[in-house]
């Protein structure tokens, strides 16, 4: 049987990702007893430090009874000028799956292309798929599901809008986007996006987010762009997440963010700590959506 690779959303299917969902349900319900992955391996590079990405995956390889070994950049030899295909060739004989969080997503294309074994995308600065399956698991749970649905999406046009559009090209649901000027998402991304869903990209929150039922955002500045902070708290002023903002979107909309959140920044702490938040959940929903994924390439 080929291996697959999850480098970016448009990678599953309709039909895969909603088979992932219905496994992913079954994990957080503990309806899933299985151990699929006993006396198996999964390899966690990070070149980019994480909270949510690290404990998610160790966690679920550990529940489905295998393991994870932590690859800090700075502790192996790629952090020292080892060719990639070199670490994907090594790395392939010694484990059963690679999960690579870096900066550049030509390196995760590059690093799958030489693994005879599955490789997940953690996240790159063009894409960050593994967060917003999780998003979409959060929205089937609690609003049925994206059908007929208006997703908002206002801030940076980073690697989360991005893969926003990439499941909006699979999956056809409404996306609104509000971006400032010179912030705009990836363009290759959108233009695919258009053709399988109903894609806007808008300088004003107050069109992107008029009658939304799901509001999201993200930090102004991503990591590895901490020395624009200042710029960027310029150029986003006005795309605040507030009560105001909130007020436009559907009564029953819900909030959802990607973490670490700047409160006072992106959104105002008594909307992401409000009772329109589902932060939370989705933060929890990265281990239960990964576990399915883990379970569906690996095992």
């Amino acid at each position: 049987m080929a291996k697959r690779d999850f480098l970016q959303i448009t990678d599953f299917s309709r039909k895969e990702i909603e088979q992932l969902f219905e496994l992913s349900k079954r994990m957080k319900t503990r309806g899933y007893r299985e151990t699929p992955l006993a006396g198996k391996t999964l390899a966690m590079i990070f070149a980019k430090s994480s909270t949510r990405t690290r404990v998610s995956f160790e966690v679920g390889a550990y529940q489905l009874g295998g393991q994870a070994l932590f690859l800090s950049s700075k502790d192996i030899q790629i952090g020292r000028g080892e060719p990639i295909p070199d670490t994907a060739r090594v790395l392939s004989r010694y484990v059963d799956g690679i999960m690579i969080r870096t900066f550049d997503h030509a390196e995760v294309e590059e690093l799958a292309r030489y693994a005879t074994i599955p490789v997940i995308n953690g996240l790159t600065d063009l894409t960050h798929p593994c967060q917003v399956l999780a998003d979409l698991f959060t929205i089937k749970e609690q609003l049925g599901g994206w059908e007929g649905k208006r997703i908002a999406w206002v801030g940076d046009g980073n690697n989360m809008a991005n893969a926003w559009l990439e499941a909006a090209k699979v999956l056809g649901f409404e996306l609104r986007l509000a971006c400032p000027e010179g912030f705009e998402p990836n363009r290759a991304k959108f233009e695919a996006a258009k053709q399988g869903g109903c894609v806007l990209v808008t300088e004003v929150p107050e069109e992107a987010v008029e009658g939304a039922h799901v509001v999201n955002t993200d930090v102004w500045a991503s990591m590895g762009q901490e020395g624009e902070a200042e710029a960027r708290r310029n150029a986003f002023k006005g795309y605040t997440v507030d009560a105001d903002l909130m007020k436009l979107a559907d009564p029953k909309a819900i909030f959802l963010h990607c973490l670490p959140a700047h409160r006072g920044e992106e959104v105002t702490a008594d909307v992401i700590d409000g009772p329109q938040s589902r932060v939370w959940d989705e933060a929890e929903n990265r281990l239960h959506v990964q576990k399915a994924l883990l379970a569906t390439l690996m095992a």
